[in-house]
């Protein structure tokens, strides 16, 4: 009897351990195979969530069996969280990547996977694809869009004051003292956030130091930061906070983007993707932007750029599922769906959009395009010579240096690592 209880109770905890064990493998993977993969996209666009649902919503389509979660930071605090996760080999399974040289580190740190052979990543030009594409020669991101840098403005505002877009410099400096004279802060910028500056500066630069033409002889070694065309657009900057709101040196880009849509500032330097924000925090905003007139007597400017594209994590457990989200993300239906609900021109060729502001952007863009110099070509170094710049203005609008200081900053930085 004895033997016979004891075989049974042998049995019952033999068959108790492998429920054990069949339950712990369930519980043990983070996804749970009943409910399928579980994808997390990181990015820096927490203003994007809601767009992201529906972009998700028409992958699953197609991958019913593919949940993916779309988890933004606060985008001055992601390359923190980001970089801490992919220390501690964790992260999201696809990662936005800031373009060209910033993203293109983590490649070269060994958090990224190599993506030559995603089905569609042909479908970018060479231009587009090179923004995430690393050193050794391998593609490391699916670009998400194209980007200009502009000043957009408030045609309410203009109207009510009797004002038009601006060709020349001259013009934009007289409508700039027109408006401060009757009572409207002229231009939505404050200078807490490094970020915002050279953002402007790209924006402003151009119509002093010649666009292209000054970018193609400074890459080469032809000129300097302490060349007088560079110089001039730092003076230019610095003659501009005439027109920027009380206390600017306190505010952020929160502040500032307030000031614009709610009317208290007739016009906003910054970039595309701010369209649908700003419509959605005031769906009544007549939004115009115009391309910044030259001050040297050339064509008008827009500063153009290949903004972020997706990563995979090298550390990802689900790499084969990521891919499927990677490879929709180079099809038209993606792209349509990203400029419809984003207002933002993507980056697969030949995608229209159907508003007329984008649509008006994209035509401009193509037609006086410069590149955002100091983002494409002067954003490496330790500190880079693009966060260089920031600092440096910031250290002007405080009073503490000079134009021709900031210059001699700049040129000091990239000697360390930019030879031709």
């Amino acid at each position: 009897m004895k033997r016979m209880l004891s075989k049974f109770l042998g049995a019952l905890l033999l068959i108790s351990l492998v429920l054990v064990g069949c339950s712990s493998e369930t519980d043990g993977d983070e996804t749970g195979s009943e409910d399928g993969v579980v994808l997390t996209i990181g990015s820096w666009r927490t203003e994007d969530t809601a767009a992201y649902e529906k972009i998700i919503e028409a992958f699953n389509e197609e991958h019913p069996d593919i949940k993916v979660e779309f988890k933004p930071s606060k985008n001055t605090e992601y390359n923190t969280i980001l970089n801490t996760a992919l220390q501690s080999g964790e992260g999201p399974d696809i990662i936005q990547l800031r373009p060209y040289a910033p993203g293109m580190e983590l490649a070269k740190a060994g958090y990224l996977e190599p993506l030559d052979e995603l089905n569609g990543i042909d479908v970018f030009s060479e231009e587009v694809i090179s923004a995430a594409t690393s050193d050794d020669g391998k593609i490391y991101g699916v670009p998400l869009s194209l980007n200009s840098a502009q000043m957009f403005y408030n045609k309410k505002i203009f109207e009510e004051h009797g004002l038009e877009e601006p060709k020349t410099w001259d013009e934009f400096i007289e409508l700039n003292e027109k408006l401060k004279e009757e009572g409207v802060t002229p231009i939505a910028l404050g200078t807490k956030e490094g970020w915002l500056l050279s953002l402007a500066h790209s924006i402003v630069g151009p119509a002093h130091y010649g666009a292209n033409d000054f970018v193609d002889q400074i890459t080469t070694g032809e000129k300097t930061f302490t060349s007088d065309e560079f110089v001039s657009s730092l003076k230019a900057m610095d003659e501009l906070k005439e027109y920027f709101p009380d206390n600017y040196e306190g505010l952020g880009m929160e502040d500032i983007r307030t000031l614009f849509f709610s009317g208290k500032a007739a016009m906003f330097p910054l970039g595309s993707w701010e369209i649908e924000v700003l419509r959605e925090m005031n769906p009544d905003l007549e939004l115009g932007f115009f391309p910044m007139p030259s001050a040297v007597g050339k064509e008008p400017t827009m500063t153009t750029w290949v903004d972020g594209s997706y990563g995979l994590n090298a550390n990802s457990k689900h790499k084969e599922e990521a891919k499927k989200f990677l490879e929709f993300m180079t099809t038209e239906k993606f792209a349509k769906l990203f400029s419809d609900e984003l207002m933002r021109i993507p980056a697969i060729p030949g995608v229209e959009t159907d508003d007329e502001l984008v649509t008006k952007m994209a035509e401009a863009s193509e037609q006086y395009s410069t590149a955002y110099m100091m983002l494409v070509h002067f954003n490496e170094g330790n500190p880079t010579t693009k966060a260089a710049l920031e600092a440096e203005l910031q250290g002007m609008y405080l009073g503490e240096q000079s134009p021709e200081d900031v210059a001699k900053k700049l040129q000091k930085n990239a000697k360390t690592y930019f030879t031709r």
